[in-house]
């Protein structure tokens, strides 16, 4: 018996479609921004922007002594893809962040895909809260580890998982998460992975560019350098451009450029992108008064908040602030009431989160204004009470 892919296809998204949940491309440029993950503006910047075109400049006049191609890497680089300005920005970056060495990569995705489909080898065991992010599940099936998830942020049940563990442990945890916002439990998942003789690493996107230490991230604000075997930082949140970077030591560099297949595979960053990254990183040491501002639009965003709406707020002192309506119905109603108010604030359905724990999911920044926060609060605690979720 055959089948049409086109009649698969279609099933699917009808499948989908009926739980309320199909997911589609929308623009809403119109709306004050309650949801990008621009945390700091910089992706906005005027200033970002014209220090990316000086530099852009500047390297297109010495091409020859950097070895740069301005349009295009021209390949992976293994091949013709890769410069000096490149090693020499992996080496900035590694030493803003207290790390031996770091490799770019073209995305977050790639860089977690191509972390942990390499170091998953035969015999070993991979540990990973079931909360992380996407890009980190399918590096794991794309590895030959084995793989156990432990309950969110749940110290006693990492240590059970550990404790049956076999061969090189390795330990996956988000700093801040991507969908909820909280905070893992580093000093205490550092200590176990310390105890088990385990491999810890921590994906750093969310709180890259966000964390009070000139947003270094909270392995660093928490002096945890030594005890982490590798660390993923993004460029396209709070820093407004595009790419990532596995930290580690040198032998883990080398390791990822000879087995990473996301990384060998795929033609290297162009030149722009790189420069914007470099220039990112400028703006960064000099933003601590505007990451302070941003910790107080969130302070500011939970207080305003009714009695009514405090409850289904998941505890985070991050940039993500998320509300818990649960049902798809539900929370999409409410998220288009938001929007038809001028905020663009958007839905987070199963199966990207838990049935039942669907959500709005509330990105607060720098840009947003004490007003813009004080509307949203408004809309939404008028529109709660009015009994549109419950």
């Amino acid at each position: 018996m055959t089948f049409s892919a086109d009649q698969v296809l279609y099933d699917s998204l009808r499948k989908r479609e009926e739980q309320n949940a199909l997911r589609k491309l929308v623009t809403n440029n119109h709306l004050i921004d309650f949801c990008s993950n621009d945390y700091l503006g910089f992706a906005r910047s005027e200033e970002l922007f014209t220090l990316t075109e000086q530099e852009l400049l500047i390297v297109s006049k010495g091409t020859e002594k950097k070895n740069v191609n301005l349009s295009g890497s021209t390949g992976s680089r293994l091949l013709a893809g890769n410069s000096l300005y490149t090693e020499e920005l992996e080496k900035k970056i590694a030493a803003f962040h207290n790390a031996d060495a770091g490799l770019i990569y073209n995305s977050g995705y790639d860089a977690n895909i191509g972390l942990f489909s390499a170091i998953g080898q035969k015999g070993s065991t991979i540990i990973y809260d079931e909360l992380i992010h996407a890009s980190v599940h399918d590096g794991i099936r794309l590895s030959q580890a084995s793989a156990f998830v432990f309950k969110h942020n749940d110290v006693v049940h990492l240590e059970k998982r550990l404790k049956i563990a076999q061969g090189i442990i390795y330990v996956a945890v988000e700093s801040i998460y991507s969908m909820d916002g909280d905070t893992a439990p580093l000093i205490e998942i550092a200590s176990l992975c310390n105890k088990y003789n385990a491999n810890l690493i921590v994906d750093e996107a969310h709180a890259t560019g966000v964390t009070i230490n000139e947003g270094k991230g909270m392995v660093q604000q928490l002096q945890l350098e030594q005890f982490v075997f590798a660390r993923v930082h993004t460029f396209g949140k709070a820093l407004g451009c595009h790419g990532a970077i596995v930290l580690g030591s040198d032998l883990l560099r080398n390791f990822l450029i000879n087995f990473s297949r996301s990384f060998i595979y795929t033609t290297a960053l162009p030149v722009k992108n790189l420069i914007a990254i470099n220039q990112s990183y400028q703006l960064l040491e000099k933003s601590d008064a505007k990451i302070q501002q941003l910790h107080e639009h969130i302070g500011y965003f939970k207080e305003l908040l009714s009695e009514q709406v405090k409850p289904l707020l998941i505890e985070s002192n991050s940039a993500i602030q998320c509300i818990v309506i649960g049902g798809n119905d539900k929370v999409k109603t409410l998220a288009l009431i938001l929007q038809k108010d001028g905020y663009d604030v958007r839905p987070i359905l199963s199966p990207t989160v838990r049935k039942g724990k669907e959500r709005l999911r509330i990105c607060i920044h720098t840009f947003n204004s004490r007003t813009q926060i004080e509307g949203l609060c408004r809309s939404i605690n008028e529109n709660m009470a009015r009994n549109l979720v419950n």
